[in-house]
């Protein structure tokens, strides 16, 4: 399993962020001006592509933080 760190690497790419943004386990989703439903499609196909895991809209919209999302790998 990744490391919280490599998750947001992987999270970082997913979203596609057009500058650079800081990120970290505690940083708020809402927070972040790309996050929307395309940035979700993006997470959801990374997880479906790298951790073999299927998850949904629903799934990351009970997601608060950057961590949020990351407790669904497990």
């Amino acid at each position: 399993m990744d490391t919280l760190q490599q998750f947001i690497e992987k999270f970082s790419n997913a979203v596609d962020f057009q500058t650079e943004v800081a990120l970290s386990g505690e940083t708020d989703l809402k927070a972040l001006a790309e996050w929307d439903s395309l940035a979700a499609l993006g997470v959801i196909i990374m997880f479906d592509m790298e951790y073999d895991k299927a998850i949904t809209g629903k799934d990351l919209v009970a997601c608060q933080t950057v961590a949020d999302v990351y407790k669904l790998v497990g």
